[in-house]
């Protein structure tokens, strides 16, 4: 065989086996549509995806000190995440080897199986975790990993028995966005926890009061928490009352506004200053009043909850508590570009609140008709997202209007 001939053989070898399944999966990532049962493409991607998942799994477990957030470390049971770890390994490189047999997605199997290949030949769920040193900078991987499949799970499944817009596909037109919106805001949770930290005990340090904090914390648990939740819902109203109403705030919150398919994905649309900033003026409050450490991990679950819930492509029966707790009926008006949704349902957690303060929408229509920012002109892409705040106008039709 001549050069010539062994040449040509490696290129079509290396085109084969490493340049066309990675072309395929970069195709597949930038597409969005429904996903068709049948074909191979559900357990593919599923595949896939529990792959990456894995690798970056393993990953933490070699170096937990700056993969792994501080607060969740010591609450793991390094046992049931390693069990967790080999079962989502099975899964994955199961569905792959199996779509590989029956000739299914070949070139996006042979990533997923690759992935699971890689994480069992740098540990897999063996990876030993011995002792290491606890202050060091970190990113928060493994909220990313655990927060993903968990909202994934969760959310996907109550859109798909209770959805608002039936037939909604999963892989929505920007979910890359956002998702990089969502990767982005657990993976900087150490650098936004350091800032807001810093912030609240400099400029709200000198209001607290150890006697008042001792009265507060006294309170029954459940009174505190409602109570705890109502304080947050106060900041959390006027703040972002005020990201609506000055001009110069609305360029941040533009971001949050301009997604235009609501589903739980859609809620981690942010820009970054605006997630520091508003945590500062929510937890500020809370801080000073000293709510026990039992009520406040409490809060996070709610919070944590709400935000996502709020934003998904969920539709059921409330009742009267429609008026009284923020759902995703409600909290869809207030993305919502319709003349009478401008600038209504503040409310982060008590609907009452809208209606105390007359921003509640009143509406002849059961749903909105359209999401996003009035005009459409903000840019697709977390990079140009975050950007957008601090770029000139350079016409009339790219300044953001403030929405009032």
């Amino acid at each position: 065989m001549s050069d010539f001939s062994k040449r040509e053989l490696a290129r079509k070898v290396i085109d084969r086996t490493i340049k066309a399944p990675i072309e395929e999966t970069n195709e597949l990532l930038h597409r969005d549509g429904e996903l068709k049962p049948g074909l191979g493409k559900i357990s593919s991607v599923l595949a896939l995806s529990l792959g990456f998942l894995c690798l970056l799994g393993v990953l933490a477990f070699h170096f937990p000190q700056y993969l792994t957030t501080p607060d969740l470390r010591h609450r793991y049971s390094v046992d049931v995440l390693r069990q967790l770890l080999l079962v989502a390994l099975l899964v994955a490189g199961g569905m792959s080897l199996g779509n590989l047999i029956l000739g299914r997605m070949r070139n996006l199997n042979v990533i997923a199986f690759g992935l699971v290949m890689m994480a069992t030949a740098v540990g897999g769920s063996r990876v030993p975790v011995g002792n290491f040193p606890e202050r060091t900078p970190y990113i928060g991987l493994d909220w990313f990993i655990l927060d993903l499949l968990g909202s994934t799970l969760m959310f996907v499944v109550i859109e798909k028995l209770f959805p608002l817009y039936k037939g909604q596909a999963v892989f929505r037109k920007e979910w890359q966005t956002d998702l990089k919106h969502f990767a982005v805001n657990h993976f900087i949770v150490g650098l936004a926890l350091l800032v807001v930290n810093f912030l609240l005990h400099h400029l709200f340090g000198w209001l607290v009061r150890s006697d008042f904090q001792q009265f507060v914390q006294h309170i029954y648990f459940v009174p505190q928490l409602l109570l705890c939740v109502l304080v947050a819902d106060l900041a959390q109203y006027w703040t972002h009352r005020a990201y609506h109403e000055v001009p110069f705030l609305w360029r941040f919150h533009a971001v949050h506004h301009s997604v235009k398919t609501m589903d739980w994905l859609a809620g981690s649309r942010q820009h970054m200053l605006e997630l520091i900033v508003t945590r500062v003026c929510v937890l500020a409050p809370l801080y000073i009043l000293g709510f026990s450490e039992a009520v406040m991990n409490a809060y996070i679950i709610v919070v944590g909850f709400q935000a996502v819930f709020n934003h998904a492509n969920v539709h059921l029966p409330w009742g009267p508590l429609k008026y009284v707790l923020v759902t995703p009926n409600f909290h869809h008006w207030h993305h919502a570009s319709d003349d009478e949704a401008i600038d209504k349902n503040y409310a982060a957690h008590y609907a009452f609140l809208d209606y105390l303060f007359g921003t509640a929408v009143k509406s002849k229509n059961k749903f909105p008709e359209k999401y996003g920012v009035v005009g459409d002109y903000m840019p697709d892409g977390f990079i140009k997202q975050q950007m957008f705040p601090f770029r000139g106008s350079t016409s009339s039709t790219t300044e953001p209007p403030v929405q009032v």
